[in-house]
């Protein structure tokens, strides 16, 4: 019938082309998908192994991440509110912040026009380094950023960390020092985006301008400029693959830039400003927006897999009824668990259901204040949110009584998590 034909053109159209390689290696994420019944490999050691192995042969070898993580939502407790560690320092709101591969320290900036980039030590709460800033157009006679830091990236080995500010600029330090080592310019307008490739000192950057670009950290080079989003680039993310996911705002789409074709996809979902963006895994990612929805996505369809609609709820706005935009997301890579905050006086866990085409709540942590970044650490063992009492890129409220601060938050688990080595000990 011609509307059973126009169905399943509709649902063709959504599907995205995959290259050959692309769809072993979504096979091997089913196989991986398929151990999740079994639970930990001692429980069916014949059949895990089968799988694992079957798996690992399409990927060519790639990084499929700990299949030990893939339901560590059923093993994390309800996080105790009065376990949550402040760290303050900041005067002005927190707009981003970074945690070291071996989740010893964290880096964090704001809106403030002194404490432009700090260092903390996660164990002892201790602030180890302070950046201070300076009056704009005096970069080169100072350390620090002259205007606000909008986001920041560590490498994965943690030698680099990137910083983009409101001025247009990309800095880049020694971790390990805080010493400046390189200034990127190149965008016109404000930068809102970076991201390491993983395993790479291959930098991706988004900006206000609309336009991603590419940089190696290494030889202090400029690389290339894609183009495409229709609106400025609020988010940014990537992981091992020549490739970067962004949120365009206004525009209402998610992009997935393939950097060697110099190729773009363009998926698109919610029904307003799509503020924040983090990949789960190389084959999905979650996405917040200002109309209040969280989107789960596969790179292979062009629409979410699930939506979650008001997800933080609704509040009064002037007297009218309008969703808490949701400001921050985050994923505990290789997991079903997700994080997202807004300034609904709480982040939210959730868990992916099987085959990442459900969004489950888990449970509400109090956090009062504009959450403008979360981070889980690589362990999982604790989550990271930075708060304030603006949105980092505006004014549209202030909450007086919150406090512009660092907050850990404990992830306790039920049982240890099992080893990360492949069944056969290899």
């Amino acid at each position: 019938s011609p509307s059973l034909g126009r169905r399943r053109r509709e649902a063709a159209e959504e599907e995205v082309e995959e290259t050959p390689q692309e769809k072993k290696l979504r096979l091997a994420k089913l196989y991986l998908e398929q151990l999740r019944q079994y639970g930990d490999h001692g429980q069916r050691p014949e059949l895990w192994c089968q799988l694992w192995d079957r798996a690992l042969l399409l990927a060519g070898g790639r990084h499929l991440g700990n299949p030990a993580h893939i339901l560590l939502s059923l093993q994390v407790q309800p996080p105790d509110p009065t376990s949550i560690r402040v760290l303050r320092g900041h005067q002005l709101p927190i707009t981003c912040l970074v945690i070291s591969p071996d989740d010893r320290f964290i880096f964090s900036a704001s809106k403030d026009g002194a404490l432009i980039k700090c260092k903390w030590e996660v164990e002892s709460g201790k602030r180890l380094c302070v950046v201070p800033g300076g009056k704009k157009g005096t970069e080169e006679q100072h350390m620090g950023h002259a205007s606000q830091v909008l986001c920041m990236a560590i490498s994965s080995d943690g030698k680099y960390l990137a910083t983009g500010d409101k001025n247009k600029l990309i800095m880049i330090w020694d971790a390990a020092t805080c010493k400046r080592l390189h200034i990127f310019t190149g965008h016109r307008d404000a930068v809102s985006g970076l991201s390491f490739r993983k395993g790479t000192y291959q930098l991706y950057s988004g900006s206000h301008d609309r336009c991603v670009k590419v940089w190696n950290v290494a030889e202090n080079a400029y690389m290339e400029t894609l183009f495409g989003h229709q609106d400025i680039i609020t988010g940014l993310d990537s992981l091992s693959r020549d490739c970067c996911v962004t949120a365009g705002g206004r525009d209402g789409t998610v992009r997935l830039w393939k950097i060697p074709e110099e190729s773009q996809l363009v998926f698109s979902g919610h029904q307003g400003s799509i503020d924040c963006i983090q990949l789960i895994n190389e084959e999905h990612m979650v996405s917040g927006a200002d109309d209040g929805s969280v989107a789960l996505w596969g790179l292979t369809k062009k629409k979410p897999l699930a939506l979650a609609r008001q997800a933080h709820g609704m509040q009064d706005a002037q007297g009218l009824q309008q969703p808490y935009w949701v400001s921050a997301v985050a994923a505990l890579r290789n997991s079903d668990l997700v994080a997202t905050g807004s300034h609904s006086a709480s982040v939210k866990l959730w868990k992916c259901g099987e085959g990442f085409r459900k969004l489950e709540p888990l449970w509400d942590i109090p956090l009062v204040g504009f959450v403008n970044s979360l981070k889980f650490s690589a362990a999982g063992d604790f989550l990271v949110a930075g708060l304030g009492q603006e949105h980092r890129l505006g004014r549209w409220w202030r909450i007086k009584e919150a406090k512009n601060s660092i907050c850990i938050i404990p992830l306790k688990q039920t049982v240890a998590a099992p080893s990360p080595k492949a069944p056969d000990g290899s």
